[in-house]
């Protein structure tokens, strides 16, 4: 039977302040975790409705800063972009903010729109797929389920008002919110589309189906995406951008860097979760430092029987390792609790990636041991005979 290591005995003889310990790493970890997912939830919640398209390649208008900004392009061009060889299926995506009305306080608020066609294979969300055929009556959608409570009741038969005009919930889908759908986005036909938006005010031009605010191709499989969105670059009119929809040059990166260099969002979580770190390094090294003043003579001991300092420094590292992995786990396990009580009540999407979990852990793991170097130099600076009076 292999003996139990000292850094651990040490830790583990007072079971009431090793569970207070772990407490505090476990604290520090929940910090950390939790203002690193608020970031992460925002920018990922930004590109999940990108995420759900069922299309390799997007086209935008040139002078379009992020998917929500009302630049339309001419949708002569996804006629054009359909005769490629490679191009399976050309769609086009209408967006645009409204007020809903809240049937029940009669207070309105902004909702997202999304239209298209529902013939069109655009979204393969089991719910919308499952209400296409309603989607066709007119002055209906769908509703997000996830959308904020402030909208009212999210379900199928609700009557209300969207920008002035009776509208008729026939469905629900799962989305969630976002920087440009704070309250919630519906989903309706085309057709429903230009009888709500025909013209959605002075500063913009009159809304028809001769433009559209995102174009989305669909690719015959085993083609080169890329090569393709080379081919047509080179080919069309430039009055367009044309963007893989992945990748790292692609769609979806290009939404989250503009949200990510356009917003303070990331520096304030950030400097948020750098606080969280320093935070725990001066919990460990408390933690750490009260045990060393506790075990004083012991480490005197040790020195004076001939045990180096290089051996005492690596037992309190050891303290600090182990402190690293037993405060790492609840603290762990309580944030998966409080993301998903976020994800409930904003509707954000708050993703826990074994990436980012390992990404936490290491961060935690760099705490603990700078606590540790900090907190050694006490048992280095220990000497045997200050302690037994020689």
């Amino acid at each position: 039977m292999f003996p139990t290591p000292l850094a651990l005995l040490n830790l583990t003889h007072d079971r009431k302040k090793f569970a207070t310990s772990v407490a505090g790493v476990a604290f520090a970890v929940l910090l950390m975790f939790l203002f690193n997912g608020f970031k992460n939830a925002l920018y990922d919640s930004q590109t999940q409705f990108l995420k759900e398209l069922n299309g390799e390649i997007v086209i935008i208008n040139r002078l379009k800063e992020n998917m929500f900004v009302p630049r339309p392009f001419a949708r002569r061009r996804l006629y054009q972009a359909q005769a490629f060889d490679g191009v399976e299926g050309a769609y086009a995506i209408y967006t645009s903010e409204a007020r809903w009305k809240n049937p029940e306080t009669r207070k309105t608020r902004p909702v997202r729109v999304i239209a298209y066609n529902p013939a069109d294979p655009v979204l393969l969300l089991p719910d919308v797929l499952a209400h296409r055929e309603a989607l066709t009556l007119p002055n209906t959608a769908l509703i997000d389920s996830r959308a904020r409570a402030e909208l009212g009741p999210r379900e199928a038969g609700v009557i209300t008002e969207l920008a002035d005009r009776e509208i008729r919930i026939v469905g629900t889908f799962s989305l969630g919110t976002d920087f440009a759908a704070g309250n919630g986005n519906l989903i309706m036909s085309d057709q429903n589309f230009l009888r709500f938006f025909a013209n959605r005010g002075p500063e913009e031009t009159e809304r028809s189906f001769s433009t559209a605010d995102i174009g989305l191709l669909r690719v015959a499989p085993g083609t080169d995406v890329d090569a393709l969105v080379k081919t047509l670059r080179e080919n069309l009119p430039q009055d367009i951008l044309i963007l893989p929809r992945d990748g790292p040059e692609g769609f979806i990166m290009r939404e989250r860097l503009y949200w990510e260099q356009n917003t303070n969002i990331g520096f304030v979580f950030s400097l948020l979760t750098a606080m969280g770190f320093v935070v725990g390094i001066i919990l460990v090294y408390q933690i750490l430092y009260t045990d060393v003043a506790d075990h004083w003579s012991e480490y005197a001991t040790l020195k004076a029987i001939g045990y180096t300092n290089l051996y005492l420094m690596g037992v309190v590292i050891q303290e600090a390792i182990i402190l690293s992995i037993f405060g790492f786990i609840p603290g762990f396990l309580i944030s998966r609790i409080f993301y998903n009580l976020g994800a409930t009540v904003t509707g954000l999407v708050f993703q826990m990636t074994v990436e980012r979990v390992i990404n936490l852990y290491i961060l935690t793991f760099m705490m603990c041991l700078v606590s540790g170097l900090i907190a050694v130099r006490k048992v280095q600076r220990t000497d045997p005979a200050e302690v037994f009076g020689l």
